[in-house]
Formats: C-alpha cells, sequence, structure tokens
C-alpha cells in the first residue's frame, strides 16, 4: 500500500538497521547464539522509542531507559551479565555525529552552532547515561523486593 510507505521509511529501516548493527557488533563483546538477537532487538527497541518519542534528549532518556529494563529483564531470563547486553543496544544511539559536527563547527570558526551542538551532545549522552542507570537501579529495588515476598509467602 502506498500510504503505508512512510512506516518503513520513518520506523522499519532505520530499527532494522540498528538491529543488524547490534548483532554485528555483538562480535566484540564475544556474545553468542540467541545472546545476539537478544542484543539487536533491544537496540531496535531503542531506536523505536527514540523515533516515537521524537529525537530529542528526552527521548534518548527514554529510549535508554527501556532499553535498561529490556537488558536487565533479559539478563535475568538467560542467567547473563546485564552489562553486554546494555552496551551493545546502547550503541546505536551515542551521538558521534553530533561530536563530529560539534568539532567541525569549531574548526570552521562558527562558534554558535558549535556551542549549540556540543551542548545538545553532552545532553543526549547524559541523557543515556542516566535512563539507563535509573532504570537499572530501580529494576534491581523492585525486582529484590518481589523476590523477597514471593520466597517469604
Amino acid at each position: 500500500m502506498p500510504g503505508w510507505s512512510w512506516i518503513w521509511a520513518d520506523y522499519a529501516a532505520p530499527c532494522l538497521c540498528a538491529f543488524l548493527a547490534c548483532v554485528a557488533f555483538t562480535m566484540v563483546y564475544n556474545i553468542h547464539g540467541v545472546g545476539k538477537l537478544i542484543c539487536g532487538v533491544g537496540s531496535a527497541l531503542g531506536w523505536l522509542v527514540y523515533l516515537l518519542a521524537g529525537e530529542t534528549v528526552f527521548a534518548a532518556f527514554l529510549a535508554a531507559a527501556s532499553i535498561g529494563t529490556y537488558s536487565e529483564i533479559m539478563a535475568r531470563v538467560r542467567r547473563c551479565p546485564v552489562t553486554a547486553y546494555l552496551l551493545v543496544a546502547l550503541l546505536p544511539l551515542v551521538p558521534g555525529g553530533g561530536i563530529y559536527y560539534a568539532m567541525s563547527y569549531c574548526v570552521s570558526g562558527d562558534i554558535q552552532r558549535f556551542l549549540h551542538t556540543l551542548l545538545h551532545t553532552f545532553g543526549v549522552a547524559a541523557a543515556l547515561a542516566v535512563g539507563a542507570m535509573l532504570a537499572s537501579s530501580l529494576f534491581r529495588a523492585v525486582y529484590a523486593h518481589l523476590y523477597f515476598w514471593r520466597r517469604r509467602g
């Protein structure tokens, strides 16, 4: 259907690219088997949340929080460390392009655009870190309470 092509171009294709990039990157972290797919799905989920939330600093926070929660759940299900799932899934959201363009504006002498791009890049990076840490901490606190009450009762 011609009316649905924007869904593919705006949402499905970028999420598929994030999925494939992270599955390929799992070789660096020596992740095997189903773990590769888990990392890929986590990155596609994070990228979808980022796109749906509007590609802002707050959207990066929401995406990192969703990836953090997803990684914690998958680590519990597979009894594997959370770190590999979390780091690989966050890779597509890392603002490498922002750093490149900020330095390009700095070298060319455009101080106004340099500062704007640099502050936005730092905001996205901080939002990714805070979102992942907050989701992980909240999940671990809630999981500990649920585990305690389930074992007790």
